[in-house]
């Protein structure tokens, strides 16, 4: 008799990945709200790793990488709640589907954030 080993879909293994990163409580990022933004090599491990937070682009960018690479110890320092709740409704737009689902269901006020609209 043959024993099947499914493999669970690709998404699936993200979102746990990415819930097992979530901060119990958005009031746990007490990262840096200005300034400069200095990301460890693995979160950025393929280029920059100093970023201005006072240029939106830039502080864009930091947030979109340690969203995607970052482990929770670096959310918790290099993220801070009041940023990403005002950048949330562009930054939702910058993310994967399964980043922006793991992160709305955790957390309502950001689900609660209308998304941005380009014209």
């Amino acid at each position: 008799m043959a024993v099947s080993l499914a493999t669970p879909p690709t998404a699936e293994v993200l979102r746990t990945r990415y819930q097992a990163r979530l901060p119990a409580s958005l009031d746990e990022l007490v990262g840096p709200s200005h300034g400069t933004a200095h990301l460890p090599l693995h979160i950025a491990w393929s280029g920059r790793t100093v970023f201005d937070l006072e240029k939106p682009k830039q502080r864009m960018s930091v947030y979109r990488t340690v969203l995607v690479e970052g482990q929770r110890d670096d959310l918790m320092v290099l993220l801070n709640k009041d940023l990403l709740t005002a950048q949330w409704p562009f930054l939702r737009n910058l993310v994967s589907r399964t980043i922006r689902e793991v992160w709305e269901s955790a957390f309502t006020e950001l689900a609660a954030v209308r998304p941005a609209t380009t014209t």
